[in-house]
């Protein structure tokens, strides 16, 4: 009997599952390449498509170059899986400890994304040409196709939805490879007629090898994990979690505990209140006695511990995408001591959505909003909010930018009563000039009267921010004298310096940010990227 006769009473079903396999980790591996490279890069379109164009093009190298491969093709086969494990298996860990070098982690980053496009374009060139001798063209390569496609929607739909919320990503890379391993491994039987027996043993035992190896380094996820983060922040992690839409990660250092969402500092627990002083009262000076807020952003609640400190205050509404960050106080008590367990208190209703969305719904529709939790109120859309506190990252990716376009302050703006007046975090004037003035000139085109301010945060420096309303705002301003507790940072004299802009803070040309052009965003990655 002849390997072929052998190979033919072998279920071919298990090669295609072999195709399943290598086609949804190929995308895994290409989809955290690209998720890493924007979490720690920033502007999430470039790093995308980049990735995905180095990817697909090494994949044709990987097609041309099996077509050198004349001999041994079973083997050459086996030991390319074993590549793709070890390579891509390890890619998240060695990208996340690359980091500390931005340069050196580009090179990494587009070397291993090259490398294991290639690899794959490799395998299945080579799985088709072993299988050739068992089915027609035509079944060959609709059969190969169909279930190299339904790997990537498999991996597309596994990646978002549980991968990345569950396992983390590096736990997910170094699974992929345990499986581009096991498919290896097993070929070693699956393809045994077509195997010559000299150096099968060492064929097992290099697969062996590899498995063992990224089994170690899954045992040590966490800690590779929290070594690259510390490597990347600086600081010892206290703190750590992956959410559907973000990682969430706390350092400490001698004098305080920091967030950072994606590898991005957010506050400092030292000097927050600078930041947060800054943010909400001049919005809430500006109006005689406020009682209804909106706060867009700040899942983290220390906006909301300022806001609370106004007895006139009836209402806050906080919509924050991630759960994850209104929640992350229950977890992580500092954070709760720090915000006064500002999310707590009965005035306050927790929205878990997209603001862009939730503004844009909010109306359209009569629609009560249910809020989080049962014992807070209901919000109806058509209630209109005296404040509006703007609390979102800086925007370094589009789907940010979009919360700092025209089409989203003309939604808000029908959120608002007539003298309402908001606050928007803007990043800062001095790093990112025409991001600043970007921000203000877009908010300046749908009709608010704005007035430009900043303040000086030592863990940020320079920071700015835009007092805005569809009316004109009062030139000086008073912090209010019922106001609960002192103010560490803020007095009537600073507030109202902060609304100075020094010579080298002044307006800069800048273009209005359009959903449709996001010109923002790419400001933004100019002018911080020259920091990295």
């Amino acid at each position: 009997m002849n390997s072929a006769d052998s190979m033919n009473r072998a279920p071919l079903f298990l090669l295609y599952l072999n195709v399943l396999i290598i086609a949804s980790c190929g995308l895994v591996y290409e989809l955290l390449a690209g998720t890493l490279a924007s979490y720690l890069l920033g502007d999430s379109v470039t790093q995308f498509s980049l990735v995905i164009g180095i990817y697909l093009s090494a994949l044709g190298a990987g097609a041309w170059i099996s077509r050198f491969v004349d001999e041994r093709l079973a083997r050459c086969f086996i030991e390319v899986e074993l590549a793709v494990a070890l390579i891509g298996g390890m890619s998240a860990p060695v990208l996340f400890l690359a980091f500390s070098s931005v340069g050196a982690f580009r090179a990494v980053l587009y070397g291993i994304v090259f490398a294991i496009g290639t690899l794959v374009g490799l395998e299945l060139p080579l799985l088709m040409r072993l299988l050739k001798e068992h089915l027609d063209f035509e079944d060959l390569v609709s059969r190969v196709l169909a279930f190299d496609y339904l790997g990537a929607l498999f991996a597309a739909l596994l990646f978002p939805m549980f991968c990345v919320p569950r396992l983390g990503l590096v736990r997910t890379s170094l699974l992929c490879g345990l499986l581009n391993a096991a498919v290896g491994l097993w070929g070693t039987y699956l393809l045994r007629p077509l195997l010559s027996s000299r150096g099968l043993s060492g064929l097992r035992g290099r697969a062996c090898l590899v498995i063992g190896l990224l089994i170690v380094a899954l045992i040590k996820a966490d800690s590779l994990t929290t070594l690259a983060e510390e490597r990347v922040l600086g600081e010892p992690v206290v703190y750590a979690e992956s959410t559907p839409y973000q990682r969430i990660v706390l350092t400490r250092n001698v004098r305080g505990f920091q967030l950072h969402l994606n590898g991005h500092l957010q506050f400092n627990s030292v000097d927050e209140h600078r930041y947060h002083e800054a943010l909400v009262h001049p919005a809430l000076s500006a109006v005689k006695s406020p009682r209804h807020v909106l706060v867009l952003g700040g899942g983290d609640g220390l906006a909301v511990r300022e806001i609370l400190r106004y007895p006139s205050v009836e209402s806050v509404t906080l919509v924050d995408l991630d759960p994850g960050m209104t929640t992350l106080a229950d977890r992580f008590p500092p954070l709760a001591e720090l915000s006064r367990s500002s999310l707590k208190d009965r005035r306050v209703t927790i929205i878990n959505e997209d603001a862009f969305l939730w503004v844009g719904r909010a109306r359209r529709t009569d629609n009560p909003v249910r809020p989080a939790k049962e014992t807070d109120r209901i919000v109806r859309p058509t209630e209109k909010f005296d404040i509006a506190i703007i609390d979102f990252p800086d925007p370094g990716t589009f789907s940010v930018g979009k919360l700092y376009s025209t089409r989203f302050y003309r939604m808000l703006r029908e959120r608002l009563t007539a003298d309402a007046v908001i606050s928007v975090q803007c990043t800062s004037p001095l790093v990112a000039p025409r991001s600043y003035w970007c921000i203000v000139k877009t908010l300046e085109s749908v009709g608010f009267h704005v007035r430009p301010y900043h303040a000086a945060v030592p863990t940020f420096g320079e920071w700015g921010f835009v007092l805005a309303s569809p009316t004109p705002l009062p030139e000086k301003l008073s912090l209010s004298p019922d106001l609960i507790g002192p103010s560490r940072f803020l007095t009537d004299s600073v507030l109202n310096s902060l609304f100075d802009l020094p010579p080298d803070l002044a307006r800069v040309e800048a273009e209005v940010n359009q959903l449709n052009n996001q010109v923002l965003v790419h400001y933004y990655d100019q002018e911080w990227g020259t920091m990295k």
